[in-house]
């Protein structure tokens, strides 16, 4: 009767005895194996067998690629405080789970500490703007670190890298305030060349205008001179000498302005003379050039009545000639 009770007592325990000797490991991972407190074996991915009670799976180890991110305060060597976060990326090495497990209590302190001593030996011999330009020197320099110390506890470091650098908040507030006026000479330097060209390009333009404006004026004073000879021609040829011609033409001229003047409605300008003798210069002038009007109309009717007592005559005979 007894028996019957005890059998299937017997039966779950030898069921929960061989069902603990049965364990698995996930991929990208080991186990390492005990039995009585000392290394037995490492175990990787998969299904594996234990003698119960007997061997106990001491810990497992992560193969993945793992990271850590330290953040370092230090002074670079021009006096500044600067905040460097690390990112360390690192691996256990496969061949090497045993030291990994065994050499190492801590990886992550381990690891912490060396990237500690690597930034506060290497940044202080920069000054702040060098560790902004040289940031990937740090980095190699705490990798050839880390690998040299780590290797020997199974550790592979993959790679590290500078993620991010922060000067003292005021330290921060005058680069900027540096940056920002920098920024306003290099506009302000474009803005006067920009100035510089509009100047030089309406210099130029002045410059030729001008020269076109002379030149036109030049070929304006040419076309006056030859039509004032030809006007002294014109009057020399009906007895008018040079002296009288030219005050002619200057007296005709000034009328035909004083005239160009007056056909303008809208025109405020009043010609007056601009000296005491002016008046009786401008009189002598009219009475000179209607003078000159005179005698031109006297030789010109003088002239005219000649020819036609010339031609008279001639009609007489060539009458006469008829009648006969």
């Amino acid at each position: 009767m007894i028996g019957y009770v005890l059998l299937p007592i017997f039966i779950v325990l030898a069921l929960i005895i061989l069902f603990s000797g049965i364990f698995t490991v996930r991929q990208q991972s080991s186990a390492v194996l005990e039995r009585f407190g000392k290394f037995m074996s490492i175990r990787n991915s998969g299904l594996h067998f234990k003698i119960p009670i007997i061997d106990q799976i001491a810990g497992r180890i992560n193969l993945k690629v793992q990271q850590l991110d330290v953040l370092v305060e230090t002074k670079t060597k021009d006096d500044v405080f600067v905040k460097l976060k690390i990112s360390v990326q690192f691996q256990v090495i496969k061949t090497n789970v045993y030291d990994a497990f065994y050499k190492l209590e801590s990886p992550h302190d381990q690891i912490t500490s060396y990237v500690f001593d690597v930034v506060r030996a290497e940044v202080p011999k920069m000054k702040l703007d060098d560790v902004f330009e040289r940031k990937d020197d740090i980095a190699v320099a705490v990798k050839r670190e880390l690998n040299q110390a780590m290797s020997d506890y199974g550790y592979d470091i993959i790679k590290t890298l500078v993620t991010d650098i922060d000067p003292d908040a005021q330290v921060k507030s005058a680069m900027n305030r540096i940056n920002a006026a920098e920024r306003e000479k290099v506009a302000a330097e474009y803005v006067a060349e920009a100035e510089r060209i509009k100047i030089v390009a309406k210099a130029r333009a002045e410059a030729e205008s001008k020269r076109l404006q002379g030149q036109g004026i030049a070929d304006q004073r040419r076309e006056i001179a030859r039509g004032l000879e030809e006007s002294v021609d014109v009057l020399n040829k009906v007895g008018i000498n040079s002296q009288e011609a030219s005050a002619l033409i200057v007296v005709t001229q000034h009328y035909d302005t004083l005239q160009a003047i007056g056909e303008e409605t809208n025109t405020n300008l009043i010609l007056l003379p601009n000296s005491p003798q002016a008046g009786s210069d401008m009189l002598n002038n009219m009475i000179a050039s209607f003078t000159a009007s005179n005698q031109i109309g006297e030789a010109m009717r003088e002239k005219n009545e000649k020819a036609g007592m010339v031609r008279k005559p001639r009609k007489k005979d060539d009458n006469r000639d008829k009648d006969i």
